[in-house]
């Protein structure tokens, strides 16, 4: 199985499990390495309530030594921190950054700016309701806007779940290519790595991160790719890689990326899915 990059720690209050159990679940499902990439903190605190706390951020080191030390050398474990791109946050980041040495960082939208509310993170259920009263294709405009303004800040390794703005299965009427292709143009001239996130098999939408149609034309653009779980239990680690592989083979990809102190290396994707 191809390395799963994305999982989380109970450091982000809606994630479970120790650091032994989701080592244990990466062996069993096959995975070439396992990486930890929690949400990061934000400033000021408390933020939300979805995130570790900058004091916390010891602790979140010690959890992933945990995990190197119950992996012993059966497999590579790495560290990483998933943040979220909102206007301003460069300094932050580069902050981030310099506190560890992280394997990848991966950058994610989260929130979009809201002119009555100032920003909102427009994932989360408890805003269901709230998308009723969206222009969606405003706010899909908005939405990869800011993904392309966050490929471009070159601060990250990994772009995570693309299209997460269709979670709640809200989706502008017409071809999407109108929103893909602008965002894909970005990502290839940052030289940015996107995921193929499995997580959104499991939302509303139905359909993972990204589209079958944005993942072709990120792979015609010579962007790399790494799979995801993004797992919040032990259980999730490699959650559907079977079906991910395929439709990543599918939209022309042969290979994947491995990160290590932010270097790359490749590794093919099995030829027909893994066995």
């Amino acid at each position: 199985m191809p390395a799963d990059y994305h999982s989380h720690t109970p450091l982000c209050r809606h994630a479970t499990g120790e650091p032994e159990a989701y080592v244990d679940a990466a062996l069993l499902a096959g995975v070439s390495e396992y990486g930890i990439a929690d949400h990061a903190p934000l400033l000021p605190e408390p933020f939300d309530d979805w995130r570790m706390l900058e004091r916390e951020l010891p602790e979140y080191c010690r959890w992933i030594e945990r995990a190197r030390t119950h992996a012993g050398g059966r497999l590579a474990i790495r560290a990483g921190l998933e943040c979220d791109w909102l206007p301003g946050c460069e300094a932050w980041i580069e902050q981030l950054s310099a506190r560890h040495g992280w394997d990848y960082l991966i950058g994610s939208v989260h929130y979009l700016r809201d002119e009555a509310s100032g920003a909102w993170d427009f994932d989360n259920p408890k805003w269901l309701g709230r998308w009723a009263a969206q222009d969606v294709t405003a706010l899909w405009t908005t939405y990869w806007n800011a993904y392309a303004a966050m490929a471009e800040s070159g601060l990250f390794d990994i772009l995570g779940h693309p299209d997460l703005v269709k979670k709640f299965g809200f989706v502008p009427a017409g071809d999407l290519a109108r929103f893909y292709e602008p965002a894909v143009d970005a990502v290839a001239a940052s030289g940015c790595v996107i995921e193929l996130n499995t997580a959104g098999w499991h939302k509303p939408c139905g359909e993972c991160y990204p589209a079958p149609r944005f993942l072709e034309l990120a792979c015609s653009a010579g962007i790399p790719l790494v799979l995801s779980s993004d797992a919040h239990a032990p259980g999730e680690i490699g959650r559907d890689f079977v079906q991910a592989v395929r439709v990543a083979r599918a939209a022309g990809y042969k290979e994947t990326v491995l990160f290590e102190k932010r270097q790359r290396r490749t590794e093919p994707l099995p030829e027909n899915g893994p066995v």
